[in-house]
């Protein structure tokens, strides 16, 4: 069985729905996840919010806090998953930002990528990976593997 198919699985035992909010996969996590058949039983929305503007109008991400960090940060990816979570029917969401490539700089490399996973009832988690700049679209590969991972053991535990 796929990571997907296992991941809506534990959703329906659970009696909970799923919602995304992408910004450097754009959906691609969402797309995973509604690959399967009978997933929309489990997944309720996908956000994706490339732009600074969406990340506010779409997730009431707040422009201070990205003035602050930057859209590539852990606090952004809070915000994210959080906003998610309030602007949908789910109970589970997980969100990504990063720095897909090519490109990059110093401070933010090619490759980094910020996870949030907000739950109902639980503390918000955060974390970033730093996948190397491996080229753009096996970022983006990792990092959607990455929050499937993140959904699975969310669900898991």
């Amino acid at each position: 069985m796929n990571i997907a198919a296992h991941i809506l699985d534990l959703a329906r035992e659970r009696g909970i729905m799923i919602a995304t909010a992408e910004s450097c996969t754009g959906g691609m996590v969402a797309v995973a996840l509604t690959d399967v058949a009978g997933s929309s039983d489990v997944v309720d929305r996908g956000f994706v919010t490339y732009s600074n503007a969406s990340k506010v109008e779409m997730l009431g991400v707040s422009a201070s806090t990205l003035m602050a960090h930057g859209a590539v940060s852990e606090p952004v990816a809070r915000e994210m998953a959080e906003g998610a979570l309030a602007r949908s029917a789910a109970q589970l969401a997980v969100s990504i930002t990063g720095i897909a490539g090519p490109g990059g700089s110093e401070f933010k490399p090619e490759g980094r990528v910020c996870f949030g996973l907000a739950m109902t009832g639980r503390p918000t988690r955060t974390e970033t990976q730093e996948f190397g700049a491996p080229g753009r679209a096996e970022v983006r590969r990792l990092a959607r593997d990455h929050a499937l991972r993140l959904l699975r053991d969310a669900l898991s535990s």
